[in-house]
């Protein structure tokens, strides 16, 4: 991390180009794609490219070569489909460890040949880790909205295993690339730092989406904004725009990007627009042309390119990139931005932030009515009035007699994630039970806001909890209560908040994620003490 940090503060660094591209120009056949490791596999794996790192080697080694020698300071894995969701197409979902760490490996040792013969040039290897074949945040059945491909939990240990076999490989980044569904990303991040964890370790990530078309949303509905704003929590050595458009189809959007992105910025377009028959025309030069521009106007730290770009495309753009500066990191703001679809940004200048609170089963009895007795359609509505009259944020709650909790929000922020009208707002998920919290946390692609935690059972699990919420790339309430009970003095309140905000930001949660919530409901409780 440090290295690249270095060297990202001194020049633009340049990724390679398309794996696929390349892997086309060799004709490979069905015996390429089983030799010495699957001869008797069942089905045919003509296509499955994630095994060639082990069946053709050599392969994979030479396009690995030919971007280094045209200039590329990473190269990426040739792992972009290899988790347990995508090989499950060809029956290899337990191979997906070998084939990670055997790709890694392959490009770990191709580089650091490069590197000991250029020393002054170090070359890095980024693990490629793609969005699978699901969706987890769009609905996939139009009798049933709340319907979804796949689970959080499902994707975290896909991603797990992938991510293991990467890092045991020898990769120095990790790179999430062509994310068109933000929750899908959300969970491979919740995934990395999972693996991080357990190995005691942390590699620099680098995530990147793709814009489903020129509206500049992504194919889930999130603008550049929300997506960025979404996936911040970790902290990328980088956020990136990469396929879906060519390099002048992206450009205002990169330029959103670097206006809101307190990271480095990283753009690897197409070479242009596919033609009719699904290739691409733009030529090296006008490839080249187009980044320059970006450059001119200091918006990226990291290029390289996509679909149809060759080493000779990464050759003209290693010409440009030494001739200007990378963009400068910006000062950290420190704003609370939470997103839906969009983005809201609590600036200090703002009066209040108006709450829905009619989607919460203790303000609305006739909420609470229509949740008890399933009719989430009709419940669903009133989500839908509350945005259009005005609430800049949702809040949910299913904390009440004979409703399950963690069933009902499931159920219910499933269908409010199909509604683009609702979700448009961030979602405050308003629980005292950490499962139906936890159960919210896990169906939001934007960055939402828990209501709430408190230090009631003690100052570990406080923690814990607050970090966990930060994991899943949440805000934070924090209610004044400790161990002792409600803080009802003023005093009481400073004391607790104190103590509240030191444990969190010691343990690293950033302090424009907390919510002091000061109980004033104490002051009508009617009991003498208050």
């Amino acid at each position: 991390m440090t290295q690249l940090e270095q060297i990202l503060t001194q020049r633009i660094m340049l990724l390679d180009g398309g794996m696929g591209t390349m892997i086309q120009k060799f004709n490979l056949e069905e015996n390429d794609f089983r030799n010495g490791h699957f001869e008797n596999h069942p089905i045919n794996l003509k296509g499955c490219n994630d095994v060639l790192p082990l069946t053709r080697k050599d392969v994979i080694a030479n396009i690995h070569e030919q971007y280094l020698k045209a200039g590329s300071d990473i190269i990426t894995t040739c792992t972009f489909n290899a988790n347990a969701i995508s090989l499950a197409d060809y029956q290899l979902s337990d191979y997906v460890y070998d084939i990670n760490k055997g790709a890694a490996e392959l490009a770990h040792s191709v580089a650091e040949r490069f590197t000991h013969e250029t020393p002054d040039k170090p070359r890095f290897v980024s693990g490629s880790i793609g969005p699978t074949s699901k969706t987890s945040s769009i609905a996939i059945d139009v009798e049933d909205p709340g319907k979804r491909e796949i689970s959080f939990d499902e994707l975290v240990e896909a991603y797990s295993t992938q991510i293991e076999g990467l890092i045991d490989g020898g990769v120095d980044i990790l790179q999430l690339e062509t994310f068109f569904d933000v929750l899908n990303a959300k969970a491979a991040l919740f995934a990395a730092e999972e693996v991080f964890k357990k190995k005691g370790m942390r590699l620099p990530i680098i995530v990147s989406g793709t814009l489903s078309d020129q509206s500049g949303r992504m194919l889930s509905g999130q603008t550049v904004e929300a997506f960025y704003t979404s996936i911040a929590h970790a902290n990328p050595l980088a956020v990136s725009l990469n396929c879906g458009l060519g390099a002048q189809q992206l450009m205002p959007f990169v330029e959103r990007l670097s206006n809101i992105a307190e990271t480095r910025i990283c753009v690897y377009p197409n070479a242009g627009l596919p033609n009719i028959s699904c290739g691409y025309d733009q030529t090296p030069d006008l490839f080249a042309a187009d980044l320059k521009e970006y450059m001119q106007r200091g918006l990226v730290n990291l290029v390289g390119g996509c679909c149809g770009t060759t080493p000779v495309f990464i050759e003209k753009l290693a010409a440009v990139v030494k001739d200007f500066s990378p963009r400068p990191l910006p000062e950290k703001k420190h704003e609370t931005r939470l997103s839906g679809l969009e983005p809201l940004t609590i600036k200090p200048e703002f009066n209040f932030i108006n709450i829905g609170e009619r989607t919460n089963v203790a303000g609305s009895a006739k909420f609470a009515k229509l949740i008890r007795e399933g009719l989430y359609d009709e419940a669903l509505s009133v989500a839908r009035a509350q945005v259009e009259a005005g609430a800049q944020m949702i809040d949910v709650c299913m904390d009440a007699a004979l409703i399950d909790g963690p069933q009902a929000m499931h159920r219910f922020i499933s269908l409010m994630t199909s509604d683009p009208e609702i979700i448009r707002v961030p979602i405050m998920l308003d629980s005292s039970s950490w499962e139906t919290l936890e159960t919210g946390l896990k169906l939001v692609q934007g960055k939402c806001i828990v209501n709430s935690i408190s230090l009631k059972e003690g100052e570990e699990v406080f923690v814990q909890r607050a970090m966990k919420v930060h994991q899943y790339g949440a805000a934070v309430v924090v209610m004044l209560f400790d161990e002792k009970g409600q803080a009802d003095t003023y005093e009481r309140k400073i004391t607790l908040a104190r103590r509240a905000y030191t444990l969190l930001t010691e343990a690293g949660f950033p302090a424009e994620d907390i919510v002091m919530d000061p109980n004033i409901l104490a002051v009508a409780t009617g009991m003498e003490e208050h």
